[in-house]
């Protein structure tokens, strides 16, 4: 960090800390209920539910996951990550496998189709974001990937079941 002679590079006292995080929060919550429509909004031209999509974006990004895995990933119960890989795999997106570490807990995994959707997805989702103005650096995004990263750490023992 540079020294520009003010203090707004310094760490933030934990008193004045809390309530500009709170500031951050006071974004987050509108803009993922937005961003969660718009894509609800894609599911007309991909065909896929929210949950469905997330599935398949971990699958992208990550390989062959269990359900456990998926829904400790993403914070979410496993039931609903079942519920959305049943969803998935009923229209030909993601198919089970068997798991060599755990012979009862099967490996998802995307298949040709499931590839070419979330593909289509996030290729639609990147021409959207794409429109985001305000001259934004990509050191202003580091810095916002370290914020989201660090509250979301506070938060990692929350139990989502």
């Amino acid at each position: 960090m540079s020294d520009t002679g003010n203090d707004t590079d310094k760490p933030l006292p934990p008193d004045e800390l809390g309530p500009r995080l709170m500031e951050v929060f006071d974004l987050v919550g509108p803009l993922y209920r937005r961003v969660q429509r718009k894509v609800e909004q894609g599911e007309a031209v991909e065909g896929l539910s929210v949950g469905v999509r997330a599935v398949l974006d971990l699958l992208h990004r990550h390989g062959p996951m269990t359900v456990p895995q998926m829904g400790r990933a993403q914070a979410i119960s496993r039931q609903f990550v079942q519920r959305m890989v049943n969803d998935a795999a009923a229209r030909g997106l993601v198919e089970s496998t068997p798991n060599p570490a755990h012979r009862r807990s099967s490996l998802i995994r995307l298949t040709d189709e499931g590839r070419a959707a979330i593909a289509a997805a996030v290729a639609r989702e990147h021409a959207v974001l794409r429109e985001v103005g305000g001259d934004l650096t990509d050191a202003d995004l580091r810095s916002c990937v370290r914020v989201l990263a660090q509250m979301l750490t506070l938060f990692d023992t929350v139990d989502v079941n």
